[in-house]
């Protein structure tokens, strides 16, 4: 099948691009008000997208309470949500007043980040410690604005627990992060499997390039 992604004409009970572009890893923001009041939310529009330094991003549909938190103070973390926390990271998705702390609503104990002024999950495996970049405003299809903004922060720290580190490396399977797909469906990261990139070819030396092409 084929249908045009603007017009939505895809003719099924529910649009597939989400269950497509997935696995997503789940970004399970912490952030605090201008007022300090903490705030936990977990986005599934979130993805590390550079290194040295490393930088996030998610997207937020419409200005919820973490994207103004991040643009008044400058500041955020990112938990890393796995399977053991997955009850606590779905229940802290709910809709509540911005004065309501969803780490007191779920029964979750915080953490002192190192660098930064919001806390981390405690029981977190591991959580990066960022400083706003910025926002961008997404284009629409319309002139109308888009309802999602992209957030862009620097990560200047980053807590991993030791428990998950195994020979010097990070064990990814000990994290068991979780995923989000399409619908109302998530996955888990238990089980990985290494290929080595292929060797990059030696360049030709510049005559041979010249006598193939036949130019002198």
């Amino acid at each position: 099948m084929f249908y045009d992604a603007l017009k939505g004409d895809h003719g099924l009970p529910h649009d597939p691009t989400n269950a497509l572009v997935s696995p997503r890893p789940i970004g399970w923001i912490s952030s605090l008000s201008k007022d300090g009041v903490r705030n936990l939310a977990p986005y599934s529009y979130f993805n590390l997208v550079a290194s040295r330094p490393p930088i996030v991003m998610f997207g937020s549909g419409y200005v919820k309470d973490s994207q103004r938190n991040i643009e008044e103070t400058g500041e955020f973390v990112c938990n890393i949500a796995n399977w053991d926390l997955r009850e606590e990271v779905n229940a802290s998705s709910v809709q509540v007043p911005p004065d309501v702390d969803e780490f007191d609503l779920v029964g979750l104990e915080a953490a002192e980040s190192t660098l930064v002024r919001p806390p981390r999950v405690k029981r977190a495996l591991a959580a990066l410690e960022c400083k706003y970049v910025r926002t961008v405003e997404l284009p629409s299809a319309t002139n109308d604005p888009h309802f999602f903004s992209m957030i862009i922060g620097r990560v200047v720290g980053i807590y991993i627990d030791e428990s998950v580190i195994h020979d010097g490396i990070v064990d990814v399977t000990r994290i068991k992060p979780l995923a989000r797909l399409g619908y109302q469906d998530f996955s888990v990261v238990n089980q990985v499997f290494a290929m080595a990139r292929p060797a990059t070819p030696p360049v030709p030396h510049v005559a041979e390039q010249q006598v193939s092409t036949g130019r002198r």
